[in-house]
């Protein structure tokens, strides 16, 4: 018998073995890898193959399955440690915005917290008369006068406690009635804000604390002690405004020094020489000037001279012989609006308002007074503690504050 040579497998047929295992293989996707396949490969060869990787993937796959659960995790965890440290730069940085912010703003905590349960039911301060002994005991004096001393979240010792050796009143008499009311306007005054429960009162309180008399304090000087222990040498200036009619409101805050001045702690002028004293009392406003000068041989009471009036050439070294109606015997401020008198202030000061501030120094300084502006710059806060640094360098020797905070910090 002839031989025949072997069957051969079609093109066509090759294909469509091909395709049903392909079929075969998308079915149990679990057990198998995809293969690419030659035209040239035989039918029994395919199938063999096929078998063999049907076994050899399906474990392969369940060896890959935990490799790609475990790096499913770690993307997790990455993205989850990204999103962590983005949320804490994000809140850093806000942080660090408020801490700029309160620090532009002036916004910083408050020393008057030791007062924060001043008036409150059973703390023994319900009289408007709770003074601390000790709380004035390292409190560094500095030159700066508490305006509108009576808004503060307790009137006189808020000042005190920031170091202020200046506070101020504005009080206000009421026809048939001796009564002197504090306050910013008619619309402020209450029956149990007055002059002597305010500031009389608690300053004779805590001068008789400053200055017990024991056995240890036999001698005089040692019983002459200011407001402030780390230097019982320094005045304080009460600045006190007169909002009524000056004539009948001047005498009786006069008579309302009395507990001062029965115990010596008045600064005073006797025979043309100037005693200082615990308290020196200045009279602004409407206070009438010949009232203060009309006993030309004892007076306890300054007036707040006016600095305008008081310009000399800063740059002139000719003597000034012009006589002079304010001095250190009548006079203790002299004192004027800055902006009516040096001008706005932009950038910083310019070198003509230097030049008014420093002429206004030498004219006041000659005469024995302390030069106050009022009415200063409040904002920008950069603005406003280059122009108290300026004050300050060119000799003004009160600043006229409403934030204690800032000026007790002396950051200016």
């Amino acid at each position: 018998m002839a031989d025949h040579p072997p069957t051969s497998v079609s093109a066509k047929e090759k294909r469509t073995l091909a395709e049903f295992l392909s079929m075969m293989d998308r079915r149990r996707p679990m057990y198998t890898r995809t293969r690419s396949r030659s035209d040239s490969e035989s039918v029994t060869g395919s199938s063999t193959a096929s078998f063999d990787e049907e076994h050899s993937t399906g474990s392969e796959s369940r060896r890959l399955v935990p490799k790609r659960r475990k790096g499913r995790a770690m993307a997790y965890f990455m993205c989850g440690s990204i999103w962590s440290l983005t949320i804490l730069g994000i809140v850093a940085m806000v942080d660090l915005a408020l801490m700029i912010s309160r620090s532009l703003w002036g916004l910083e905590d408050d020393p008057d917290q030791i007062f924060a349960n001043w008036g409150k039911p059973d703390t023994g301060t319900e009289g408007l008369a709770w003074y601390p002994t000790d709380f004035l005991r390292d409190v560094q004096p500095i030159h700066c006068h508490s305006h509108n001393d009576y808004w503060r979240k307790v009137p006189l010792f808020s000042a005190l406690h920031a170091g202020c050796i200046g506070v101020e009143a504005d009080v206000w008499l009421y026809d048939g009635n001796s009564t002197l009311y504090v306050g910013h306007n008619r619309a402020s005054l209450t029956e149990a804000r007055t002059f002597q429960s305010l500031y009389i009162n608690p300053l004779v309180d805590l001068l008789e604390r400053a200055n017990p008399q024991t056995q240890f304090t036999s001698s005089i000087n040692e019983t002459s002690r200011g407001v402030f222990d780390v230097d019982p040498e320094q005045s304080l200036t009460l600045l006190v405004d007169v909002k009524t009619d000056g004539a009948k409101t001047w005498p009786e805050v006069l008579k309302q020094l009395e507990p001062l001045r029965s115990r010596g702690w008045l600064t005073y002028v006797e025979n043309g020489t100037v005693h200082k004293g615990q308290v020196t009392v200045v009279g602004t406003g409407n206070t009438p000037f010949d009232l203060i000068t009309a006993n030309t041989t004892y007076r306890d009471a300054f007036f707040d001279a006016p600095l305008d009036k008081m310009w000399e050439d800063p740059d002139s070294n000719e003597p000034v012989t012009t006589p002079t109606t304010y001095n250190s015997t009548n006079s203790h401020y002299a004192s004027v609006s800055f902006g009516a008198a040096v001008g706005r202030v932009w950038a910083g000061l310019t070198k003509e308002q230097l030049r008014t501030i420093r002429g206004h120094v030498k004219g006041a300084h000659r005469r024995g007074l302390a030069v106050r502006y009022w009415d200063l710059p409040a904002w920008p806060i950069g603005l406003r503690n280059s122009v108290w640094h300026a004050l300050a360098t060119d000799g003004v020797d009160m600043l006229n504050v409403d934030d204690l905070r800032s000026a007790s910090r002396k950051s200016w």
